[in-house]
């Protein structure tokens, strides 16, 4: 083989594996807008049931096709404390079973002769749906589906076309059969290829697809193809593992998990190897009228049969395993509790976001959950910064003061990095493939954001007027100071309906509680003011006190403008 033939058929190759993936990436993103809210709400929802917690898995993950994705999700949530570990480690278990559909679509609609066959017209009738219901946007998703699965089909045909005629290339054949020549020392050999190609690929669903095609190709026999696809399974868990790099403890052994759960899988798989694949084979003759085994050219080879028993076994495999290891859920937390020590840490003022930053996935829709949940961590900063408040009143001398100041002023500096950084991963799901309710939530969410940080800015401009008015030496009575505590209490109490409101699903908040906190704060506002006026005229104290105490109660009015902001920026686009 010259280099240029191989430069050709490389290129060849990597072009198919791409219209593969961006059938995928369609397939996925089309379910995902299909389901709307639900897909994105049902990975907060998974309870300590492990039954629950492996259907959830399987079923998030046969929806957007990737087990990686999953089990990144899974990390964030684990993260920010929303999932325990042993729901974590439950899902995991499912979303391995979620990712044996894709090679069920290869294998039964997209090897052989005519395995490009219903492309066309799967993606004429998915441009009617889009074009002819276009105000429909159930059937416009339906339709995206379906061009991503005509796509995925034609890469697999283009595929089987890039891969050349190993006759040709002898070369080839020697090499393959060098490394089949080890008996179980190939089938390790050929887990660990195919753990490392799946590390550099990204996407097990890929790597599935190309030993497909390597065995109905006759590049490789049934033993080396399982023992790829075993491989793959540990690969996959690479992803995760680099996303909970910068999670906390309990987020990276959710990671763990998805690795330890695949590696004692292998392990017992290999165990039981031969009596696995003679099942396997036996299933697969009575289907298919051929072995696996059946040599290439021989009587009764069938070159649908290795597909066919692949897909088997990676469905055996995971279903299996999980039927195994789901009994054993307490143990595999003590593993990654052994593997991932705890560390004690005050993390007051560590800046550290929860669910985004390294854990963005090309699942568009399940971005807006984690964003959801970032912004619930956004205004729990922002309530406890609110919190420091009182004490810079009480505050016994300069030193508990300044400590007080101190703090506000580092939460400040952290919701200004929170608002940066969350609009920066919101505007990078933008670019994504939404539905029209995904794209105002991001709007919505924007808004949000931006007031939860002005929350912060106003808290802050309440320390700076506090700490004036202290070196100044400017003092109110117990009159003005029992004012300013029940404004306080005003403006606490709609924080609080604020933060309840972020916790529901956006399509169901409590805005008349919002409202009814914010006139209350407006109404005191506007007597405090009078009053203030009043006492001024009458000299019952100086200028100083005055604008001091008219600063101090005009700032709380104004964040409880802000506060309103973000329950009305919730209700316009989903009331």
């Amino acid at each position: 083989m010259t280099l240029t033939e191989a430069l050709i058929i490389i290129i060849n190759f990597a072009g198919a594996l791409a219209v593969f993936l961006f059938g995928m990436k369609l397939m996925s993103e089309g379910l995902q807008k299909f389901a709307g809210d639900k897909m994105r709400s049902v990975m907060g929802k998974v309870t300590g049931s492990p039954v629950r917690g492996i259907l959830t898995g399987a079923a998030v993950t046969t929806a957007i096709q990737s087990s990686s994705a999953t089990t990144v999700m899974v990390v964030s949530f684990v993260n920010a404390g929303l999932l325990s570990l042993a729901g974590a480690v439950a899902v995991i278990m499912g979303a391995n079973i979620g990712t044996t559909v894709t090679a069920w679509i290869i294998t039964l609609f997209g090897l052989g002769e005519g395995s490009g066959t219903f492309s066309l017209p799967m993606l004429l009738g998915a441009l009617a749906l889009i074009f002819m219901f276009a105000k429909k946007d159930k059937l416009k998703y339906i339709g995206e589906f379906l061009i991503g699965l005509a796509m995925l089909l034609l890469g697999m045909s283009l595929l089987q076309q890039a891969m050349p005629n190993l006759e040709e290339y002898p070369e080839f054949l020697e090499a393959l059969a060098r490394l089949s020549a080890y008996g179980f020392g190939s089938v390790m050999l050929f887990v660990v290829i195919g753990a490392l190609l799946t590390c550099l690929v990204q996407a097990s669903a890929a790597m599935m697809a190309i030993t497909l095609v390597m065995c109905y190709n006759g590049w490789i026999g049934f033993d080396a193809a399982v023992a790829l696809v075993m491989g793959q399974n540990i690969g996959t868990t690479i992803t995760a593992n680099l996303a909970a790099m910068v999670a906390n403890t309990n987020g990276k052994r959710a990671a763990r998990a998805h690795l330890v759960f695949n590696i004692i899988g292998v392990i017992i798989t290999l165990i039981v190897f031969r009596p696995v694949l003679n099942l396997i084979a036996n299933m697969t003759t009575s289907m298919m009228g051929s072995s696996p085994y059946t040599a290439v050219g021989a009587a009764g080879y069938d070159p649908n049969a290795i597909p066919m028993a692949l897909s088997l076994f990676h469905t055996f495999f995971n279903v299996v395993n999980t039927l195994i290891l789901a009994w054993f859920i307490p143990l595999i937390i003590k593993i990654v509790n052994w593997m991932v020590k705890e560390k004690p840490e005050d993390e007051e003022y560590v800046f550290k976001l929860a669910y985004i930053g390294h854990t963005f996935t090309n699942t568009a829709e399940l971005n807006l959950e984690a964003a959801k949940k970032e912004i619930e961590n956004f205004s729990k900063r922002v309530l406890r910064m609110y919190t420091f408040l009182p004490g810079l009143r009480t505050a016994k001398d300069d030193e508990e003061f300044n400590s007080i100041v101190e703090r506000i002023e580092k939460y400040e500096e952290i919701t200004d990095r929170m608002e940066m950084e969350i609009a920066k991963y919101l505007t990078r799901v933008a670019e994504g493939d939404l539905s029209l309710q995904g794209s105002q939530r991001i709007s919505s969410m924007l808004r949000i954001v931006d007031n939860l940080e002005s929350i912060g800015d106003t808290v802050y401009q309440i320390a700076m007027t506090r700490k004036n008015k202290r070196e100044t030496a400017v003092h109110f009575d117990q009159h003005l100071n029992d004012n300013l505590d029940k404004m306080t209490q005003l403006v606490q109490r709609s924080l609080d309906v604020m933060d309840e409101n972020l916790k529901n699903d956006y399509s169901d908040i409590n805005l008349t509680a919002a409202n009814a906190a914010e006139a209350d704060i407006n109404s005191y506002r506007d007597e405090l003011r009078i009053e203030n006026l009043d006492a001024l005229k009458k000299g019952i104290y100086n200028f100083a006190i005055g604008n001091a105490y008219s600063g101090l109660y005009a700032l709380y009015e104004k964040l409880g403008d802000y506060v309103i902001n973000v329950s009305e920026a919730i209700a316009v686009k989903f009331k």
